[in-house]
């Protein structure tokens, strides 16, 4: 029963540690072309519009029995028109994404220091304090350098953002790695 639990917690240590490796690849990569992430990520959120925008179209002919038809369907004109505006103005939606990045990354760096607080205990907490303060500053550095250099500034910073995720994921799966195998108990295994 000890052996399985032990598998188990050495698989979830394994996953976790792929993980982190996975994350700071995926952020060098995205550090290395930043114009090119940062027109991805538009137009992948262009995509997510318009596609959830015609999903909303279908539920609304669907449901127009059940009242709030006309709600329904200027929601999903939203959904489509917003997608469409971001392919056709990328430029501007880059500028829009700027702006809702810096504020995801000031609530995520937020969320990362009350994390890491609750996890203080725990050896090497403080790879989540630093994850959260680089998040909160790389947050202010694009709100306060909007709308200049907003192309590859976002590409860059997300890129950034994701290698210290992945770093802090390493340092703390290496962390569980350690605190399930002691020395002593490496050593003499029974």
């Amino acid at each position: 029963m000890t052996t399985d639990i032990s598998r188990n917690n050495n698989k979830n240590v394994n996953g976790a540690l792929i993980t982190g490796v996975l994350l700071s690849i995926v952020g060098v990569i995205a550090i290395a072309a930043p114009n090119f992430t940062t027109l991805f990520a538009e137009t992948w959120i262009a995509a997510i519009l318009i596609f959830a925008g015609f999903t909303k179209l279908v539920y609304a002919t669907q449901t127009r029995d059940r009242g709030g038809f006309i709600w329904k369907l200027l929601l999903s004109g939203l959904y489509i028109a917003t997608g469409i505006m971001l392919f056709v103005y990328p430029y501007t939606g880059v500028l829009t994404l700027t702006l809702l990045l810096s504020t995801f990354l000031l609530t995520e760096g937020t969320f990362e220091l009350i994390l890491a607080f609750q996890l203080r205990p725990q050896q090497n907490w403080t790879w989540i304090l630093s994850n959260g303060i680089i998040t909160l500053v790389l947050g202010a550095m694009i709100w306060f350098q909007w709308p200049f250099n907003a192309p590859w500034l976002l590409g860059t910073l997300v890129g950034i953002s994701i290698i210290f995720s992945g770093i802090s994921r390493v340092m703390l799966s290496l962390n569980a790695r350690s605190n399930s195998n002691p020395p002593d108990q490496a050593a003499n295994p029974t």
